[in-house]
């Protein structure tokens, strides 16, 4: 009677595995270049309005300039904000310590952001203003003009997200030993009879 071994086959490594693994640098280098490129879109708004004083319908930001469909309809917004809802979710395992709270805070955030930007996104779709309002209208834009609510949530957003950066890429000492598969890490290496005591 023989006896065969049976091996179990490799696991083949999830997309986001690898994501949160071997390719989390490359990812959130990616993630980032977006976010930056929408402040780019939501500082030139800012600058059009306080700095140059065009009228706010006028203002429509860097893209706005050579496509002003695309800033004047609620798709754009809307893919942005779930573009950034994804990306915090698919990134988040990645991050450990206190870099996962603070990442956890952005993507809190980032989903009520998300749920201003789907209540504008159905107005559009149905036609229809909510609040008695004249064009598409969120919960915070009841008090607050829209240009300056959407630019402070995005603030809210990015400031928790930086911190995560931070931490993520340069751990506090006792969480040094979390950096596991990820090179994110620019872990310092200890040098002379430090490196030794340690």
């Amino acid at each position: 009677m023989t006896t065969m071994t049976q091996t179990q086959p490799a696991r083949s490594e999830s997309l986001l595995d690898r994501l949160n693994g071997r390719l989390h640098e490359p990812a959130l280098w990616a993630y980032a270049a977006i976010v930056l490129f929408h402040w780019v879109e939501h500082l030139t708004q800012a600058y059009q309005i306080w700095v140059l004083k065009w009228p706010r319908g006028q203002s429509l930001g860097f893209l706005g300039l050579w496509q002003p469909w695309l800033v004047s309809t609620e798709i754009m917004h809307f893919a942005y904000a779930l573009f950034m809802l994804v990306g915090l979710i698919v990134l988040r395992p990645g991050f450990l310590g206190r870099a996962r709270f603070w990442w956890t805070l952005s993507l809190a955030i980032q989903g009520w952001h998300f749920v201003e930007h789907s209540i504008l996104q159905l107005q559009a779709i149905v036609g229809h203003p909510f609040f008695g309002a004249q064009g598409p209208t969120s919960i915070g834009q009841l008090w607050f003009p829209r240009p300056e609510l959407h630019l402070f949530y995005n603030a809210v957003v990015f400031l928790p997200m930086v911190i995560a950066m931070v931490l993520h890429m340069y751990p506090p000492a006792d969480e040094r030993h979390l950096a596991g598969g990820c090179s994110c890490a620019r872990v310092p290496v200890p040098t002379g009879k430090a490196s030794a005591a340690d």
